[in-house]
């Protein structure tokens, strides 16, 4: 079997950032790489990883098996989200608003991986303060974590609903 070569994965895997950053030792330079990745289902799972190696497609590897350590389960409603949020990590801040039916995604970079890899479709979203990818797909995740559907807010508060949604 060569090297490199995986087997088909039930999710799909998304490069967001390489990184190649470099030791200065006796003999000179030392490169290595850093991969950002992020996995889904595209049914409402997701997670994100880091990998290092001396090798791009090692470094890839490691990120994915990184990621799927770290999957999330995300409230969806439809193609989209059930209400506006905004998720912060750091210095990064990301604003997710739901959009309606043929929006698609408008979002940038780091964002628009994550969205695509969980299934949401429709959505528009702005990153705010920082663009540091790492920062950026961290707050995605921990605005994605904080949504909860009109079912699941009626369950806390032992209401109906009709009552919550208005």
């Amino acid at each position: 079997m060569p090297r490199f070569e995986r087997e088909p994965s039930e999710f799909v895997e998304k490069l967001v950032a390489l990184n190649r950053v470099s030791k200065t030792v006796k003999g000179g330079r030392v490169m290595k790489f850093a991969a950002l990745m992020v996995v889904g289902d595209e049914k409402g799972r997701v997670g994100f990883g880091t990998g290092k190696a001396a090798e791009v497609p090692e470094a890839i590897r490691k990120g994915i098996e990184d990621a799927k350590k770290n999957m999330i389960n995300v409230s969806l409603a439809n193609a989209t989200i059930p209400h506006e949020v905004i998720g912060e990590f750091g210095a990064g801040r990301v604003m997710l608003k739901p959009a309606a039916p043929g929006t698609g995604i408008i979002a940038g970079g780091p964002v628009r991986a994550v969205m695509e890899a969980v299934g949401i479709r429709d959505i528009r979203a702005k990153c705010l303060r920082s663009n540091n990818p790492q920062n950026v797909v961290s707050a995605t995740f921990e605005g994605l974590k904080s949504l909860k559907t009109p079912e699941e807010v009626a369950r806390i508060r032992g209401k109906s609903v009709e009552e919550i949604v208005g």
